[in-house]
C-alpha cells in the first residue's frame, strides 16, 4: 500500500487526502445501507489517488471495487490488487477488455457487442469470464433495454453452458435518486426498480441466478431502501461529499470531506483605488487594496466559472477571491484581514472546514457545477499527500 506522505518542500500547492475520513465515510454509508458495498475508485478514486485508496479499502475488508474503464481495472491489478473488481465501460475492440478477462476482472455487458467480445476473449484464453449484465431501467445511457434482454439471455444460456461466461451480477443505475424533492426522487426510483424487477424475473425464468444484484448508487444507499438489494455502489459519499448538497449537506449526512486543497501565497501587494484586477477587469478596487496572489488556476482544475464567487481561508479568515481566475493563478482581496498574511502563507481553498475553508460542494455551487467535478478535475500539477 502506498505510504503516507508529506507535501513537497516549499510546494506551491498540494491536496491533503485523509484515508481515515474515507474509511469513516465508507462505514457510515455501509451502516445505513445494511448490505455489502462496492467502493467506486474510478477516475483515480475521484481525484484522491487510487494507488493509495484502493489498497487502503482492501485492508479495511472491502470486497468489491468498481471502476469505469478496463484500463483502470488493469492498473489496479498491476499494483497488486487481487480482489473483486467490476469495470463497466468499454469501446469496440478495446484490447484492455480481453486483458481484463485474463486478469479475472468482472466486466459489465450492456449490449451484444460487449458479450461477444468478452466471450471471444474467454475462448482464446481458455477460461470463464464473469460478467454483470446491465439493464437500462430509465437512465438511457448504457445498459440493455428490457425489449432486448430476451435475445441476449438466449445467447447467455448457450455461453454459460459452453463454460466461457459466468453471470456474476445484474445491475442498473439510478437517474434521479438524489433529486432535491424526495417525492420526485422516490417516484423515479420506484419506476426504475419496477423495470429492474422485471429483468430479474427474466433471468430467473432462464435459470440464471446472479450472485450480485445492485441498483443503488450513493443516493440510493442513503435515501432509498427499496433500491439496495444485496449490494450497493458508493462513490462520492465515500470521499465525504453529498450527492446533492441542496437536499443534504455532507455534515447533515455525517460525512467528512477527505480532500483539502492547500496553496501558498506567492505575493502580497498594494494597488490604488480604480485598479482593475485580472483578465477583463471583472473586479475593480474601489479603494486602495492589499491583494494576494494564489498560484493555482484552471490549469490545475480550479474552475474559472467560480471567479468572484468564492472565498479562501488564510490564517482562519475567509478572504474573497476577486477578478477572473486564470490558468495558473488567482487573486484575493486581503485588505480587511487582521491576520498576519504574507508571501508563503498557507491558503485553504476547500476541504473539511477544519481550517475555516469552504467545501468542494460549495465550490461546485459557486461555479454552477457539483462537488464531484471539483475534486475529480484537480490536475496532475497538484501532488496528493495522503495523511
Amino acid at each position: 500500500m502506498t505510504s503516507k506522505s508529506q507535501p513537497p518542500p516549499n510546494a506551491r500547492a498540494w491536496a491533503n487526502i485523509s484515508g481515515q475520513a474515507i474509511l469513516r465515510n465508507y462505514d457510515t454509508v455501509r451502516a445505513i445501507a445494511g448490505v455489502d458495498v462496492m467502493a467506486v475508485v474510478k477516475a483515480d478514486a475521484y481525484g484522491h489517488g487510487a494507488d493509495f485508496i484502493a489498497p487502503l479499502l482492501r485492508t479495511h475488508g472491502v470486497t468489491w471495487l468498481g471502476v469505469a474503464l478496463p484500463s483502470e481495472a488493469l492498473a489496479l491489478r498491476a499494483a497488486g490488487d487481487r480482489g473483486r473488481i467490476l469495470s463497466w465501460l468499454s469501446t469496440p475492440r478495446d484490447p484492455d477488455l480481453a486483458a481484463c478477462v485474463g486478469a479475472d476482472v468482472d466486466l459489465s455487458v450492456s449490449n451484444s457487442r460487449e458479450l461477444h467480445e468478452i466471450a471471444a476473449a474467454a475462448r482464446v484464453l481458455g477460461k470463464r469470464a464473469y460478467i454483470h449484465v446491465k439493464i437500462d431501467t430509465g437512465l438511457s445511457r448504457n445498459g440493455l433495454p428490457l425489449t432486448e434482454l430476451g435475445s441476449v439471455l438466449a445467447e447467455l444460456i448457450t455461453l454459460v453452458a459452453e463454460g466461457v461466461i459466468g453471470v456474476r451480477g445484474v445491475w442498473s443505475h439510478l437517474a434521479s435518486a438524489d433529486h432535491v424533492d424526495p417525492e420526485i426522487a422516490q417516484e423515479s426510483v420506484s419506476a426504475q426498480r419496477d423495470v429492474f424487477i422485471s429483468a430479474l424475473a427474466e433471468f430467473a425464468s432462464a435459470g440464471i441466478e446472479p450472485e450480485a444484484i445492485h441498483l443503488a448508487n450513493t443516493a440510493g444507499a442513503l435515501w432509498h431502501p427499496d433500491s439496495r438489494f444485496n449490494l450497493v455502489r458508493i462513490g462520492i459519499s465515500m470521499y465525504g461529499l453529498s450527492p446533492n448538497v441542496q437536499r443534504a449537506s455532507s455534515a447533515e449526512l455525517n460525512l467528512v470531506p477527505a480532500m483539502t486543497l492547500v496553496a501558498r501565497l506567492s505575493s502580497i501587494k498594494s494597488v490604488p483605488a480604480g485598479s482593475g484586477v485580472s483578465y477583463l477587469h471583472t473586479w475593480t478596487a474601489e479603494r486602495e487594496c492589499q491583494l494576494g496572489l494564489v498560484p493555482v488556476g484552471y490549469g490545475d482544475g480550479i474552475p474559472r466559472s467560480a471567479s468572484n464567487n468564492v472565498s479562501v481561508c488564510v490564517a482562519g479568515e475567509l478572504i474573497s477571491q476577486v477578478g477572473t481566475i486564470a490558468m495558473d493563478q488567482f487573486v484575493i482581496d486581503a485588505t480587511d484581514s487582521i491576520a498576519d498574511i504574507s508571501a508563503g502563507s498557507e491558503v485553504y481553498l476547500f476541504g473539511s472546514g477544519a481550517h475555516g475553508e469552504l467545501s468542494a460542494d460549495q465550490w461546485g455551487q459557486a461555479s454552477g457545477s457539483i462537488g464531484y467535478e471539483i475534486v475529480t478535475r484537480l490536475g496532475s500539477r497538484i501532488p496528493r499527500v495522503h495523511v
